[in-house]
């Protein structure tokens, strides 16, 4: 990158951060201390945290305002919030070498993080406890033999449907197949006419983020991975995903769905959900937190496991996870951002997560002495029998439209989706060849794959 470049990502991304951070006070590193000058004091050791997750916001900065203040190392920790632009604002900061020593990663951004050498190996900081702790999961914490991050907690995704406008509708029970979801659409949307209600939503303004917390565990609890990827074949084979294309499809065409959805963010969805204009809507355990605090909700609302293709069971929902923070390589505060770390994994702040609500732990040992989390609606989102941690499915550069953008173009335009099927096949088949060619994937086919027995390890 040219010099010229660099000042400019530098300038940007120092007018991003001032704007956008949140500090608190105290605390220092032995060995990453400098001395201010006159009365011999020791300078703070300043460290960045950044994050994409707000739902948790009020309370991480709470903890880090308690490290701040409390710690003896003289370590302090500007904690910024980057919930919309937070994967280029990371590439930007690693390119300009200003990245954040401390960073949120998560399922199917950490292996491109390795991969692009983003992160630094946090073994030599474990003690044997910590190794007896937490899970080691390879390639979604550990790589080549390297533990890059520990787990906190994981995401399970359910459905949330508004119980008044159900009981308006005579519905008594949440919808168990796709046949049933766009019935009760109507019926919802029908009944709710009167206050602008509609039975459906989803936040189509990210097509990604809308199908990959919806239509992606409707395929993983159907037995179909959820991101298309047959692990018995090691090929794309997006067959799957035709019956819920279809149901989205009839939802929008039936008027069942909220009108405008196509350019709606999940959070203005959360906000229309917490006044009682939406049915129902798909999406992680992070929802009982958010109607918490952050859209307080006005209705009476509950998460039930999401409809499958044809109302049985032959898969496992996803329990996403296994990973939270990560060491920056650039950084050179490594010692001091461990410090942090370590006292982010304390048990006392990840039992107070699980039991808040923010998230559902994925550590046996808190899990053992946690209590149920006191708060609305997380009941739906403990983990069941159905509920597992899929394979990690091979990351390739497609050329073209990605799937997720595709179904979404049929929902609103219709067309032959046969064809569209079975062009993404053979754009995702050809990508991941050449990604097995040049050696960035490596993954072989496994005809003994049976997806009915992932579930079960986490339920409570």
């Amino acid at each position: 990158m040219k010099k010229s470049m660099a000042v400019s990502l530098g300038l940007v991304l120092s007018v991003g951060l001032t704007a956008c951070s949140s500090n608190a006070s105290n605390g220092s590193s032995t060995d990453q201390l400098s001395q201010s000058t006159g009365a011999g004091a020791q300078e703070k050791t300043k460290i960045s945290y950044w994050t994409i997750d707000r739902h948790d916001s009020d309370y991480i900065k709470q903890v880090i305002d308690e490290f701040n203040a409390t710690n003896t190392d003289n370590i302090e920790v500007e904690y910024v919030v980057k919930a919309d632009d937070y994967a280029q604002a990371l590439d930007l900061s690693f390119a300009a070498n200003q990245a954040p020593d401390v960073f949120r990663v998560k399922e199917g951004t950490i292996q491109t993080y390795y991969k692009k050498g983003y992160m630094a190996p946090i073994d030599e900081y474990l003690t044997d406890a910590q190794k007896q702790e937490f899970m080691v999961m390879p390639n979604l914490n550990q790589f080549d033999g390297k533990m890059y991050s520990l787990p906190n907690y994981g995401s399970t995704m359910r459905l949330i449907y508004n119980k008044d406008l159900f009981d308006k509708a005579g519905i008594q029970n949440p919808p168990t197949s796709l046949a049933e979801m766009v019935e009760d659409a109507k019926l919802l949307t029908e009944a709710g006419k009167d206050i602008g209600a509609y039975g459906f939503a989803l936040p189509f303004k990210s097509p990604n983020s809308a199908w990959d917390r919806s239509a992606r565990v409707i395929a993983e609890l159907s037995g179909y991975g959820g991101f298309g990827f047959d692990f018995k074949t090691a090929q794309y084979d997006f067959t799957g995903f035709k019956e819920i294309a279809k149901a989205f499809k009839q939802m929008y065409d039936d008027g069942s769905a909220l009108p405008g959805m196509e350019a709606l963010d999940i959070d203005p969805l959360r906000a229309q959900f917490a006044e009682g204009k939406i049915g129902m809507y798909m999406s992680y355990s992070s929802e009982p937190g958010v109607y918490k605090s952050q859209f307080p909700a006005k209705i009476n609302w509950a998460a039930a496991p999401v409809p499958t293709i044809d109302g049985t069971v032959k898969g496992a929902s996803g329990f996403l996870g296994g990973q939270w923070l990560a060491i920056s390589a650039n950084s050179d505060k490594k010692d001091a951002a461990w410090k942090f770390i370590n006292y982010m994994y304390g048990d006392q702040i990840l039992q107070d997560y699980h039991e808040q609500g923010y998230g559902i732990s994925m550590v046996s040992q808190i899990i053992a002495k946690a209590k149920q989390p006191d708060i609305n609606g997380i009941e739906g989102f403990l983990p069941n029998k159905d509920d597992g941690v899929w394979p990690i499915k091979p990351t390739v550069n497609v050329e073209g439209a990605g799937y997720q953008e595709t179904f979404f173009k049929y929902m609103l335009q219709g067309g032959d989706l046969d064809k569209e099927v079975e062009d993404l096949n053979t754009r995702y088949n050809a990508a991941f060849a050449k990604a097995i060619e040049t050696g960035d994937v490596e993954i072989e086919a496994d005809p003994g794959f049976d997806p009915t027995k992932l579930g079960g390890a986490f339920a409570q």
